[in-house]
């Protein structure tokens, strides 16, 4: 792609120096660069083609990186990297040793915190507010989040928090009416109220401009007129959440006018108090695919420009548990499941067209959902929520408190367990083992094919046990025919030697093992608690390699070798797995050869 503008745009400073023609043109360039390089590496399109005269109005109203800008999850931040030194080096974004997806404070000093899930930005953006206020900074914090993320309820913790506070502090409220999967709920409803309006807030805008160019007189004129509308406002608009936990609200605007974004912004930082702009957007703006279908252009794999997205009809983990619970669901009427704003990704878009009335996207709200899990088992029904690995680290105390202590049968459906690729650290799924196997009264699964995730889901319905099952991202990989309805499956050459291994891993010991013969596999089909009958087998080998797709401190190796000392096994033993360290962007297979996980490195092992 040539770029006659965005080229040369080495920072933030250089936009200022553009009349109005030339950023509706950059604009376009920066659209065609991202539309270009996601098509060739996958990555979160619709997002950021929604935010970039968003994007290029904060950079001309700010001065960073001494204001600071947050942009939630950080999916919508593509712009933000080109226009911030990062246009040579962007068509490594999500590669291994390229540019992030996300926020990366150690990539850029205009990325202040790292970013990648949700609902954040405001507790962040606040946080650095209040610094610059201690230590007498003439800066501003402000805060990107769409209303998707709003759903969160750190969110409201954080707003709580600010509300009526002095200092300049902005929150631009993205409106795109998406957050991945279409927004629900309350929030969603109040928001679609206060983007009426408009032209009474067009009308706001041109004379409060007019007000402050005036000088100090009109800047007195300007606030009298705002005491006397924000009476009005508490008395007339009682459902603008903001305004109710003492937040200045300016809105809503169109946020594909930059001119009008600047003026706007223009106003917030006149106040010396935390300010909402509410922004209106249209996620994939420019790209006609992405208009048309925001959430299936939301996050992408590579793709062919002119011709769209293939939607495939595609089997992997994910589907198959889908599939699973809709199978059974169909049979007994106490199934449900649960999404956290995640019900294309998870895999639960037909049940959620079969089964309306059993199927709750609660929004972007882990915590919640595992609660809210409770409740449904509490209430008789057998509750299944399906989440990413990464994601479900939120919900940690509602697990212990809310769930274990009780020992209710919620089902945890743990996607994208272990390493899932490009999108780097804040999304790798490789803690859950570490931190569910803490919990008493967890049991935990992990199937290696798709005939044992099934298996699983069926089995744990059937039960009152709490239970979580991790699954990989994508398609299963060399399966082999065996029994995995005990504790665990032995594949036995009658060696010394073995390996303890479960989930995606087992397919490549089991190739390992097929061309080598020369050790045994311990395929842990119950991943936790490990058995007394599983640790008797583990300590009869001279020998024991344990491999796992998850970090080595608090793992089942650790657990293994903790109680093969404690019964005297005087075992040979090595563990294999991820060792003190956030795994960076790069594929799959990419990361398991770096880190010893695949086939060459068991092999290697075992020789």
């Amino acid at each position: 792609m040539k770029s006659s503008i965005l080229s040369e745009i080495s920072s933030p400073k250089e936009l200022k120096k553009l009349n109005y023609a030339q950023l509706n043109l950059l604009c376009g360039e920066i659209r065609e660069k991202i539309i270009d390089t996601v098509s060739k590496n996958g990555g979160h399109l619709a997002s950021s083609l929604g935010a970039v005269e968003l994007t290029v109005a904060l950079h001309r109203s700010f001065n960073c990186p001494d204001d600071s800008i947050i942009f939630d999850v950080g999916h919508q931040c593509y712009a933000h990297k080109l226009l911030t030194g990062r246009f040579d080096r962007f068509d490594t974004l999500r590669k291994k040793d390229g540019i992030s997806g996300f926020m990366r404070p150690d990539e850029s000093v205009y990325d202040p915190i790292v970013t990648g899930h949700s609902s954040n930005s405001i507790s962040a953006a606040y946080g650095i507010m209040r610094a610059n206020m201690a230590l007498g900074k003439d800066a501003t914090a402000v805060a990107v989040i769409g209303d998707g993320a709003m759903t969160g309820g750190m969110v409201y913790e954080a707003l709580n928090n600010a509300g009526a506070k002095k200092g300049r502090f902005i929150v631009v409220l993205n409106d795109n009416k998406m957050s991945i999967s279409k927004n629900v709920g309350a929030v969603s409803r109040s928001f679609m109220r206060l983007r009426n309006g408009k032209r009474y807030h067009r009308l706001k805008f041109a004379v409060g401009n007019a007000l402050l160019k005036m000088g100090r007189f009109g800047k007195a004129i300007y606030n009298f007129i705002n005491r006397i509308k924000d009476a009005l406002k508490t008395f007339v608009y009682k459902n603008n959440i903001f305004a109710a936990m003492g937040f200045n609200y300016l809105g809503p605007v169109d946020g594909h006018n930059i001119a009008a974004m600047e003026s706007i912004l223009d106003i917030a930082k006149s106040y010396d108090r935390p300010t909402v702009v509410h922004v209106v957007t249209c996620k994939g703006k420019g790209y006609s695919y992405a208009e048309n279908s925001p959430d299936d252009y939301h996050g992408v794999s590579p793709f062919d420009v002119k011709g769209g997205v293939e939607h495939k009809e595609k089997t992997d983990f994910s589907a198959v548990a889908g599939k699973t619970l809709c199978d059974i669901a169909d049979k007994n009427p106490n199934i449900c499941a649960i999404t956290a704003a995640m019900t294309c990704g998870t895999g639960l878009s037909e049940f959620s067209k079969k089964y309306r009335d059993r199927f709750f996207d609660v929004g972007i709200a882990e915590e919640h959902a595992v609660t809210f899990a409770a409740g449904l088992a509490k209430g008789g029904m057998i509750p299944f929520f399906a989440v990413y690995s990464s994601f479900l680290q939120r919900g940690y105390d509602q697990i212990i408190h809310d769930t274990a202590i009780a020992n209710l049968p919620v089902k945890l459906l743990v996607d994208r367990a272990g390493i899932v690729g490009e999108d780097g650290e804040s999304h790798q799924g490789l803690f859950d083992v570490a931190f569910l196997s803490t919990i008493p009264n967890m049991n935990i699964y992990s199937p290696y094919c798709y005939g044992e995730l099934e298996y699983l889901i069926k089995k744990t319905a059937g039960n009152n046990e709490l239970a979580a099952i991790r699954y990989p991202r994508g398609a299963e990989k060399n399966t082999a025919d065996i029994d995995f309805s005990g504790d665990y499956t032995l594949i036995s050459n009658k060696a010394k030697k073995v390996v303890v291994t479960y989930g995606r891993l087992f397919s490549y010991a089991l190739e390992a093992e097929q061309q080598s013969k020369n050790f045994d596999i311990i395929k842990l089909n119950k991943v936790f608690p490990v058995s007394d009958e599983v640790l008797e087998l583990i300590g009869e080998y001279e020998t024991v390699h344990i491999f796992e797709e998850g970090i080595r401190f608090g793992g089942v190796g650790e657990h293994i070798a903790s109680k093969l000392l404690e019964k005297g096994k005087s075992s040979e033993l090595t563990i294999h797995a991820i060792d003190g360290v956030f795994v960076n962007q790069q594929t799959t297979e990419e990361a398991l050869d770096l880190y010893g996980l695949d086939t060459k490195a068991i092999q290697s092992a075992m020789e």
